[in-house]
């Protein structure tokens, strides 16, 4: 017991400075989450230079993050820090999704495959989001070119058959995602059919323009 009370100090010390750590950690999380929130609003409003522009303050924050961190690995990869990141990567992807642009890739982020993936997974409600603000003007092709998008992420979530320990719980939310698309194809099929009746009542005004007087 000669050494008992360095033990002691030094694991009062090893917890106090890991507790400070994983304190700036979660402050930093929220932050991240917030300014990935910001950054899909401002999409969706067509605001491409603020989108962009929250976006690389959010990538500033992950590196240091991940600066911060590196002997931290267990706080790194703790559920807060990553579902933080993977905001991060669901805005990144929304962003790029929405205009039409390539898809940047985890390396482009600097980001883990499994959190970049649940990322895309995610990807889905706000492209549905998209849909439904485009068919309030009517049918459109921009609406389905997103359902096709949304299609093939879907098919490519489906063939990621791995445990969750190797996911991080991927399969349920594919299951969500699965709902979503059906919903969303419904929603343009109705708008499509709508714009087909229009089309057909305004041929038939035109070539009877008395009848709608009668």
């Amino acid at each position: 017991m000669q050494n008992f009370n360095e033990i002691i100090e030094n694991t009062r010390k090893i917890y106090d400075e890991r507790t400070r750590v994983r304190d700036e950690t979660l402050v930093q999380a929220r932050t991240l989450t917030r300014l990935s929130a910001l950054t899909i609003r401002a999409i969706h409003r067509n605001e491409s230079a603020e989108a962009a522009e929250l976006l690389n303050e959010a990538h500033l924050l992950v590196l240091k993050m991940q600066r911060d961190l590196a002997s931290y690995p267990e706080l790194y990869y703790a559920g807060y820090t990553q579902d933080a990141i993977k905001e991060f990567a669901e805005a990144n992807l929304t962003c790029a999704l929405i205009e039409n642009r390539r898809m940047p890739r985890p390396e482009d982020l600097g980001i883990e495959y499994a959190t970049y993936v649940n990322g895309l997974a995610e990807t889905i409600g706000e492209l549905r989001r998209r849909c439904l603000d485009i068919l309030r003007q009517g049918y459109s092709e921009e609406a389905e070119r997103l359902l096709s998008t949304m299609d093939e992420i879907y098919n490519f979530l489906v063939t990621l058959d791995y445990p969750d320990a190797i996911t991080n719980g991927l399969r349920r939310q594919t299951d969500l995602v699965r709902g979503i698309i059906e919903r969303t194809r419904a929603d343009l099929t109705l708008s499509l059919r709508e714009q087909h009746l229009q089309e057909a009542l305004q041929k038939f005004s035109d070539k009877f323009p008395g009848i709608g007087t009668l």
